[in-house]
């Protein structure tokens, strides 16, 4: 086994995990990652433990990538709490909010992704690292799909706006 994993590890991962199905399902099921659901709630608590769990681990020795971008991920997540109560953004509020959620969703599976490409198959892993081909191509993708359903975010939010109105 190339790069064995530590109890510290596979506790992280299995939260992590929980951090991804917990986003996952509140995309299916309400369009967007709320903090009122319970779905939401739990991706919120998953991710504070998931990141913190992963000061604990580092292939570098030190503190990385990996634990800024998750540090960012958290100053997202409050970001997007505090966005949603400030009156004075006015209608941008909802879009604020839910853009900082989902960017805090799509850095959770940045440094997911060079883990799981560099670490699978376990007996011959497909990257190398961070600079592997699989691995840049596999992130490039992740940021499409992370502006496509942005972009589709917003359009959907201001459809339920629009609808409300009508109302």
């Amino acid at each position: 086994m190339p790069h064995p994993i530590s109890a510290l590890g596979a506790g992280h991962t299995i939260i992590s995990l929980l951090t991804c199905a917990a986003g996952f399902y509140s995309y299916a099921r309400h369009r967007k990652i709320d903090s009122a659901m319970p779905s939401g709630k739990i991706y919120m608590t998953a991710m504070v433990v998931s990141v913190f769990t992963s000061f604990g681990l580092s292939s570098t020795g030190g503190f990385n990538v990996g634990h800024a971008l998750g540090i960012l991920a958290l100053l997202a997540i409050v970001g997007a709490l505090l966005t949603a109560r400030l009156s004075v953004l006015g209608r941008t509020r909802p879009y604020l909010s839910q853009f900082a959620f989902t960017f805090s969703f799509f850095l959770l599976l940045v440094p997911g992704i060079n883990e799981t490409l560099t670490r699978l198959p376990v007996a011959h892993p497909l990257a190398d690292g961070p600079e592997s081909p699989i691995v840049r191509g596999a992130l490039a993708a992740w940021l499409g799909i992370f502006v496509l359903g942005s972009v589709l975010q917003f359009w959907w939010i201001r459809s339920q706006h629009k609808r409300a109105q009508l109302d």
